[in-house]
Parts: C-alpha cells; sequence; structure tokens
C-alpha cells in the first residue's frame, strides 16, 4: 500500500460486505426446497454461499450445478422468490452507517460493485437505510464482463472520474480481490462476510477487516 495515491472512493460487494443478505436468499432457497418436498436447511449452512448467488445456494441447496438441465427452472423459481421477499430480514451490517458517515466527512465517496443483477440490486438497495445515497451502482449486468474480471470495478471508477489507483474494492469473496488486483484498485477483504469455501488470509488482499469500521483504521486511509 506504500507510495500510493490518496484514496478517493470506496467501493463496496453488496451481499456479505455491506449488507446481511443471507436471511433472505436462504428463505428462497427453501421455498424452492419445500416446493420439492424436501425440509428446509439452517441458514448457518446456507451463509457461506450466499455471496455465490443462484449458482452457490442451488448448489448446496438441490445439489445441482448450471449445466443441469433442472438448473434454469429451479433458478427461475429461486429468483421469482427471492425478488418477491427480497427484504424481509436482509440489514446493513452493523457499523456500515457510521462507516460511510465517517467517509462522508472525509470527501471520500463510495460506491456498490455488486455481481447481483440489477433487476434484483435496484429494488433491494432502494430499500436499504443508508445515510447517503452511494455515488456509483454497477451490478452484475453493468459492464461487459462481472468480477472476477476488472471491468466492473473499471465501470465503476470511470463513472466516478476518479483513477482507479484512487479506489479501495472492499469484498467478502476471492473474486472481489481478483478483480480489484486486475483493475489495479487497492484490494481489502470483508472477512466478517460469507468468505464461501476459502479463507480471507488466501486471497492475497492487501489487508483484511474483521468490522466495517476496521477499514478506517488502515493506513491507506489516513
Amino acid at each position: 500500500m506504500k507510495n500510493r495515491p490518496p484514496v478517493r472512493a470506496c467501493l463496496f460487494d453488496l451481499d456479505g460486505t455491506l449488507a446481511d443478505t443471507a436471511p433472505d436468499l436462504a428463505a428462497a432457497l427453501n421455498r424452492v426446497r419445500a416446493d420439492h418436498g424436501l425440509p428446509p436447511m439452517p441458514l448457518d449452512v446456507l451463509r457461506p454461499m450466499a455471496s455465490h448467488g443462484a449458482r452457490g445456494l442451488l448448489g448446496i441447496g438441490m445439489q445441482v450445478s448450471p449445466d443441469d438441465a433442472r438448473y434454469n427452472p429451479l433458478k427461475d423459481d429461486f429468483l421469482a422468490y427471492y425478488l418477491g421477499a427480497i427484504r424481509v430480514e436482509t440489514e446493513l451490517f452493523d457499523g456500515v452507517c457510521l462507516l460511510l458517515e465517517q467517509l462522508q466527512r472525509r470527501a471520500i465517496l463510495w460506491g456498490i460493485v455488486t455481481n447481483k443483477l440489477s433487476t434484483y440490486t435496484q429494488p433491494l438497495v432502494a430499500q436499504l437505510p443508508w445515510p447517503e445515497p452511494p455515488a456509483c451502482i454497477v451490478s452484475g449486468d453493468t459492464a461487459k464482463r462481472p468480477k472476477p474480471a476488472p471491468d466492473p470495478l473499471l465501470y465503476a471508477a470511470d463513472a466516478l472520474q476518479i483513477n482507479p489507483a484512487e479506489c479501495v474494492y472492499i469484498g467478502d469473496d476471492l473474486r472481489d480481490i481478483q478483480s480489484a488486483k486486475a483493475a489495479g484498485m487497492q484490494s481489502i477483504a470483508a472477512a466478517y462476510g460469507y468468505c464461501g469455501p476459502s479463507s480471507p488470509n488466501d486471497w492475497g488482499a492487501d489487508a483484511i477487516i474483521h468490522h466495517p469500521l476496521d477499514l478506517l483504521t488502515l493506513d491507506l486511509m489516513s
């Protein structure tokens, strides 16, 4: 992180980084399971796969992958259930509002870069209690390629008219770190998030935080 320009923008993943969406995603998955006569799965089992959306949740919950003939019908049902109850239990993680307020006081812009499709990103973001609106929202279908490609992060930097080297990206999945590095941004692993099957210690991030407010204690933010 040495010899980097001052940070002018913090970009965040959405699911598992800014918002705890796992309960509502798990509820949608369990409705699909109920349709097929299967009992509900506990949240703590489904939670690690929440950042992987339909692919991850249907993989663990219905034992299907995208090349399975059953996948698309199950995916359609899952997404319809999710969209219909997108913010029942979803909340911002503790400390997120205070973090965003502190960024505002420091004149640092913040934005959202997620692989969640805009059909789901837009209504969810609209219902969450942000202290101020994001300066940009980049969804999984906004740029040419989703994360781990750099395209969404470069799209966000361009929208903010900020050099990527002046941005940091915070996310709770390996692909978030890969995307940040490919875009020339500093990468922060959110270890308080879902993180999937691997450990943030193995991702090669520039820093790891265990609570949203930890971001403010990093040297890069001084």
